[in-house]
């Protein structure tokens, strides 16, 4: 299943200019939120960063990929939460995934906080699947979460 934003939604590449609406849906989104620091380093780094963007040039969701000889990693795809459940976090992962097979990546890989519930049916559905868990991974209130390893082979 493809899915498709409205027709008057724009996938942009990311630049620092988008950083301050990313940041604002970042704390929103996430009790421990990247900073500004970290989506300048993957900037810098020559990521593949993208912003989806409304008629009137608001960022409703983000997503972050490196790529790396056979293998890509998304690192950050989140959706405005006002503006989740619209199939956009999936138009943006597909999105992804046809990018890394076109640098031909033979998987894509990325870790989920386990409790996020969401965003694993939404990676499952698009035939991701659970290889690996890595204990602590995320920080938590009280501590630390782990994080499902998941993974989708492309070739």
């Amino acid at each position: 299943m493809s899915a498709q934003p409205q027709p008057s939604h724009r996938l942009l590449p990311m630049n620092a200019g988008h950083l301050p609406q990313v940041l604002a849906i970042e704390r929103q989104a996430y009790a421990f939120p990247w900073t500004e620091g970290i989506f300048r380093d993957c900037l810098r780094a020559g990521y593949s960063g993208w912003v989806l963007c409304d008629e009137n040039d608001a960022v409703l969701g983000y997503a972050l990929m490196s790529l790396a000889v056979d293998e890509a990693h998304v690192l950050n795809l989140c959706v405005d939460p006002a503006c989740q459940r619209q199939g956009l976090g999936r138009f943006m992962l597909e999105h992804l995934m046809k990018l890394a097979r076109a640098s031909n990546a033979t998987i894509v890989l990325l870790e989920v906080r386990k409790s996020n519930k969401a965003a694993i049916r939404l990676y499952e559905s698009c035939g991701f699947q659970r290889i690996g868990l890595r204990r602590g991974y995320y920080p938590a209130e009280g501590g630390r979460e782990d994080a499902l390893v998941l993974g989708l082979d492309i070739v």
